[in-house]
């Protein structure tokens, strides 16, 4: 059953909220010593301070991609909606959103780097994350 997006699920408050309930449920899990890797559009500075507060071995990854590129993607047609009108509430557009300040791994999309260069980048990070908290 699909749900029409309103301020109350889709503005900032319902957004949040959602995020809050994924962190709560990633502290859960890692409570019980399972490695959590979850993938969220969760823009909110009092989130990420949350994640870093409560999540053993909290690991921030921020994936910069640019306007451009994310209405060229565009495949639930939520950048064309918006345009025409259709569609309100879009994170970085009509709704503000907050950059990671202190990601441990920021990644500025170049659409020619391999995935494989991504993937070492990567796994170096968490490997000297882990060393130096270790």
């Amino acid at each position: 059953m699909a749900v029409a997006a309103t301020a109350q699920n889709h503005g900032r408050a319902g957004r949040l909220s959602l995020a809050m309930q994924y962190a709560r449920l990633c502290r859960v899990i890692a409570a019980q010593g399972q490695v959590v890797v979850i993938a969220t559009i969760s823009l909110f500075r009092e989130v990420h301070a949350w994640n870093r507060a409560h999540l053993p071995d909290y690991f921030e990854v921020y994936l910069n991609v640019p306007l451009e590129e994310l209405r060229r993607r565009d495949p639930k047609g939520i950048y064309r909606r918006f345009d025409a009108g259709e569609l309100t509430h879009v994170a970085g557009l009509d709704l503000p959103i907050d950059e990671p300040e202190d990601a441990d791994w920021t990644v500025e999309f170049d659409s020619g780097r391999p995935v494989a260069v991504l993937v070492d980048d990567l796994l170096n990070r968490l490997n000297r994350k882990t060393t130096y908290e270790n």
